[in-house]
């Protein structure tokens, strides 16, 4: 059996590329000898900063309804002020509990689906309780130390390793950044033959 390869993910929770990925990115977990290594990201980190969103946010509407117009998913952008910081630490959670990709998954399509604000604990808890997570130990993982800083970690190494923006994709020195490069993830996976039989 081939050894399995970490495949680290860099994900903001606030990026409507890293949304359009949450549709995708799983199979390369499922079809490959692949780890997922999380590693959420919170606010700002990966993003382009405020005065530069502000000019790219027009741009950016135009391109991510046309990819999901093709993809057949729907778009209704979240309240331009969401804060994703929540929704990362509370993925740390998730993961710990079995649940991250349902998590991942149902705080996207609320969000970029749904048009739903994730900043707001509400919105959070109703995700967590649908996918089985308990509301105290939910709502105490928004603003755990730990967790928090965990993120800033995440934000660090990003940078360490040369990354622009997220979605992005690590294996070994390899970054692939962006939701539409997940083909050339595939494609590595498959050059270095851990493709599941």
């Amino acid at each position: 059996m081939p050894e399995v390869v970490d495949v680290k993910v860099f994900f903001n929770f606030r990026s409507p590329y890293c949304y359009i990925a949450s549709k995708t990115m799983f199979q390369v977990f499922d079809d490959y000898h692949a780890n997922l290594v999380w590693r959420p990201l919170g606010g700002w980190s990966g993003r382009s900063s405020p005065d530069r969103a502000k000019v790219k946010v027009p741009l950016t509407r135009q391109d991510v309804r046309r990819i999901t117009q093709r993809m057949g998913i729907p778009m209704n952008p979240p309240p331009i002020t969401t804060d994703p910081t929540a929704a990362a630490a509370g993925s740390l959670l998730a993961e710990r509990k079995g649940v991250l990709r349902e998590w991942i998954v149902e705080v996207m399509r609320s969000e970029w689906g749904g048009g739903q604000d994730i900043g707001e604990e509400a919105v959070l808890l109703e995700i967590g309780a649908r996918i089985g997570l308990e509301n105290d130990e939910l709502q105490a993982a928004f603003a755990d130390p730990d967790a928090l800083n965990q993120l800033q970690l995440n934000w660090v190494e990003a940078q360490d390793c040369g990354l622009i923006g997220v979605p992005s994709f690590q294996i070994g020195e390899e970054i692939f950044w962006g939701a539409d490069r997940i083909e050339y993830v595939l494609d590595h996976l498959r050059q270095m033959r851990l493709r599941r039989i």
